[in-house]
C-alpha cells in the first residue's frame, strides 16, 4: 500500500547523495554559507555605522535654530546629503548597486588607487551602505520616539548635546528599535544571495555550482533554502531572547 511512498523516499535519498553528498560537493553549500554569514557581519557594522550618522543628520533640521549662519549651511547641506543618500539607495535595487560599486567605482575608478581590493570586502561595503540607509530610518524613527524630556535631563546635567545623544538618547533608541534592527540583519543576509553577480562563491552560487555539476538544480537549491531558513530562524529567536530578557530588565 505504501510501497509508492517507499520508493519516492528511496529515489529522493539517491538524488540527494548524488547532489550534495557524492565527491563531497556539500562543501561549497558550506563554504558558500561561511561566505554569507561574513558578509552578512562585516555589512551590517557598517551598515549600523552609516545608519547611526545619517539618521543624526536628517534630525539636524528639528533642533533649534542655529544662531550661526554657517552652522546653519552646515545642517542644512548636511540633511540633503542625508536624504539624497536615503532616497538615491532606497530607490535602487540592491544587486545594481552592488554591480556599480564592483565594476564602476572600484574597477575603474578607485582602481588606480585601491588595485587588489579583495571581493568580500567590495561587496560587503556595497551592502553596508545599501542596508545604512534603511537602519538610518529605523534609527532615526527610534530617536523620535523618546521623549524630548530625555535630552532636557542630560542637558541640566551639564551634557553637551552630542554627549547627550550619545549616552542618553541613542541607546534608548536602539533598545526601542532592536527588533527591527535584527529584521534588517536578516534581510540583509537573504540580500547576500546576489553576492554571485560579482563571482563570488556565497550560499547560493555554491548551490547553482553544485546544480551545473550534478546537471540537477532541485536538490542543491532546496538545500541552500533551507540553509537560509534554518539561519534566519535561529537570528529571531535569539532576538526574541534578548528582547525577553531586555523586557524583564525594565
Amino acid at each position: 500500500m505504501f510501497d509508492w511512498f517507499f520508493d519516492a523516499a528511496a529515489g529522493f535519498s539517491d538524488a540527494v547523495y548524488v547532489s550534495v553528498i557524492k565527491e563531497d560537493r556539500y562543501t561549497y553549500l558550506l563554504d558558500g554559507l561561511w561566505v554569507s554569514l561574513q558578509l552578512t557581519f562585516f555589512a551590517a557594522l557598517i551598515g549600523v555605522a552609516i545608519g547611526l550618522l545619517v539618521a543624526v543628520a536628517k534630525l539636524q533640521n528639528l533642533d533649534s535654530p542655529s544662531k550661526n549662519r554657517v552652522t546653519g549651511v552646515i545642517r542644512k547641506w548636511l540633511v540633503g546629503l542625508a536624504n539624497g543618500y536615503v532616497s538615491i539607495i532606497r530607490g535602487t535595487p540592491a544587486v545594481v548597486q552592488l554591480l556599480v560599486i564592483y565594476f564602476i567605482i572600484f574597477g575603474r575608478l578607485l582602481q588606480p588607487v585601491f588595485p587588489n581590493v579583495p571581493d568580500l570586502a567590495i561587496a560587503a561595503i556595497a551592502f553596508g551602505i545599501n542596508s545604512g540607509a534603511y537602519v538610518a530610518e529605523i534609527i532615526r524613527a527610534g530617536i523620535m520616539a523618546v521623549d524630548k524630556g530625555q535630552t532636557e535631563a542630560g542637558r541640566s546635567l551639564g551634557l553637551s548635546g552630542a554627549k547627550t545623544m550619545i549616552f542618553i538618547i541613542i541607546p534608548q533608541a536602539i533598545k526601542n528599535v532592536l527588533p527591527a534592527l535584527v529584521n534588517e540583519l536578516i534581510v540583509l543576509f537573504k540580500e547576500t544571495s546576489v553576492a554571485g553577480y560579482i563571482g563570488m562563491m556565497d550560499l547560493t552560487k555554491g548551490a547553482t555550482t553544485i546544480g551545473s555539476v550534478a546537471y540537477d538544480y532541485m536538490i542543491p537549491l532546496l538545500c541552500a533554502a533551507y540553509i537560509y531558513f534554518l539561519v534566519t530562524t535561529v537570528m529571531t529567536a535569539g532576538m526574541n531572547k534578548l528582547e525577553r530578557r531586555m523586557r524583564r530588565g525594565d
